[in-house]
């Protein structure tokens, strides 16, 4: 019907569906020419010049022109301008993105998109369409910004990012992925058999087993910790955990996203921190075996004296006298071999592999300070931290850890309820030595009644619920297991005062010996 219209509707008729075609399409719609002296007209604009430039189409048909080009953005008019002139000389379609600030809608983002033609009069034409593309633009924005973060996280991130197509089986790897594999080339990795390859032979079954579980629907991801031979010879530990992301109508994998992680230097701790257990483990059962001799050594022994000395008693021969001497001796001399052994082994068992580093005293007291917030009194007390930044100690890492715990919390354990509770930590060189001082406003400890027993086992100076009377005497003996010493000050309802005292070069000495 309408092909019926077009060939036998009057011209009027036609330009009329024409006019209301032009009408109805969003786009804008032109005819826009250049004279050979330069000079632009607009025989034609259609009616969508209202929404996408808000400008009537009556000022196109007169002197006003460039109200077009006051809307455009100030730093796209040179775009605009160029591609105009080079679709001009060339006389090639004119493509443009640009720019516009309108006085209701604001800022737009527009694409030009016209045909030039050559006229008799040396004229040059454009018919074309001018598009509102903001939605489209916003959206590519929002997407570039999407993926530049995507992109810069992982980029920043350690983990390597995998993505396996099951259909086409093959698998991309990001950067991360070939570095952590020391490998600069994808070409290596072109199907996923070759990442199996690599996988050390006695991880392979369970990391097979962990994959088919999640492709069969029984986890909610994957995840297996594996070696892997990289480009050195060597294997690196990794975490390699991976999810679906895409099945088949009948629930077959079609596609897997996941990452890797080099774990390598955890894995390597945890080695060595199940041998450290091992050899503890052998060393008290060598203690305990060893103590249950001496034990039952000490008691024979002291049952032999008894006997002797219940010999001696009862009889006054000298005969009878003399031999239970010798016997008494005999079993001196095997008591004090006793003795002596028990005195070696636990030399033995208290400063083997013992290691010592140089440690930062603020760093470990915030450490400590952060593992006893939860403690009832923490929020009532005052730290006073007067330690250098700077100041470091060869300790062993534990054992610092142990120190500052046990005497900040004995400090908030044994506090004055009368007072707010106030601890002071304060760094200084005494005679050329590193000294630590911990003092705090508490109830204070009465050294002249307990001062000679103060560093003693299960022994305590308050009646305190927690009390067991450990504290004080592990304390003591992990500082002078690192050569230190410690000193107490204190005044009954004021407070004390602990100083350690450190010697690095003593345990340098040690350590070389």
């Amino acid at each position: 019907m309408v092909s019926n219209f077009l060939q036998s509707g009057t011209t009027n008729e036609l330009n009329a569906f024409y006019i209301k075609l032009f009408n109805d399409i969003p786009d804008l719609l032109f005819e826009f020419i250049i004279t050979r002296d330069n000079t632009y007209q607009f025989p034609f604009v259609s009616k969508s010049v209202n929404e996408i430039f808000e400008i009537t189409s009556e000022h196109f048909s007169d002197s006003d022109k460039f109200l077009v080009y006051n809307r455009i953005v100030e730093s796209d008019r040179f775009l605009f301008f160029d591609s105009l002139l080079h679709a001009k000389r060339s006389l090639s379609r004119w493509e443009c993105e640009f720019r516009v600030v309108l006085p209701k809608r604001g800022l737009r983002w527009l694409k030009m998109s016209a045909k030039p033609e050559m006229y008799d009069n040396d004229n040059i034409g454009f018919y074309g369409r001018v598009v509102d593309v903001t939605d489209l633009k916003e959206q590519e924005i929002k997407l570039k910004i999407s993926e530049e973060r995507f992109k810069f996280a992982l980029e920043a991130s350690t983990a390597g990012v995998w993505d396996w197509n099951l259909t086409s089986n093959t698998v991309f790897y990001s950067s991360q992925s070939m570095k952590i594999l020391e490998q600069d080339s994808l070409d290596i990795f072109d199907n996923p058999e070759r990442w199996d390859e690599i996988v050390h032979r006695d991880d392979l079954e369970k990391y097979y087993a962990d994959i088919h579980e999640h492709f069969e629907n029984k986890t909610p991801f994957y995840e297996n910790y594996h070696r892997v031979l990289t480009s050195s010879g060597k294997y690196k530990w990794i975490l390699d955990r991976g999810k679906v992301i895409e099945r088949d109508s009948n629930g077959k994998p079609l596609r897997v996203i996941g990452t890797h992680t080099d774990i390598s230097a955890q894995k390597e701790k945890e080695l060595e921190l199940v041998k450290t257990m091992e050899l503890y483990s052998q060393q008290n059962s060598r203690l305990l075996n060893f103590s249950h001799i001496v034990s039952h050594n000490l008691n024979t022994q002291a049952g032999n004296i008894k006997t002797i000395l219940d010999f001696i008693e009862s009889d006054d021969e000298e005969d009878i006298m003399e031999e239970m001497l010798v016997s008494l001796r005999s079993v001196s001399n095997d008591l004090n071999e006793t003795i002596a052994n028990l005195t070696q082994l636990v030399q033995i068992e208290s400063n083997a592999n013992i290691p010592i580093l140089s440690l930062n005293l603020s760093q470990y007291l915030t450490k400590t300070l952060d593992l006893i917030k939860h403690l009832k009194n923490y929020n009532e007390v005052s730290i006073i931290n007067e330690i250098d930044a700077e100041a470091c100690v060869d300790f062993n890492p534990a054992y610092l850890e142990s120190v500052f715990l046990n005497f900040t919390t004995n400090a908030i354990k044994y506090a004055d309820k009368n007072r707010a509770i106030e601890i002071k930590y304060t760094y200084a060189l005494e005679d050329g030595k590193k000294t630590l001082s911990i003092s705090d406003n508490g109830l204070g400890i009465d050294l002249e009644k307990y001062g000679s027993y103060l560093f003693g086992m299960y022994k305590t100076f308050h009646n305190h619920e927690e009390s067991r009377g450990l504290g004080l005497h592990l304390t003591k003996n992990q500082i002078e297991s690192m050569n230190g010493t410690v000193s107490v000050t204190s005044e009954v309802g004021v407070g004390t005062t602990f100083k350690i005292t450190f010697n690095d070069i003593l345990i340098e000495q040690k350590v070389k010996s």
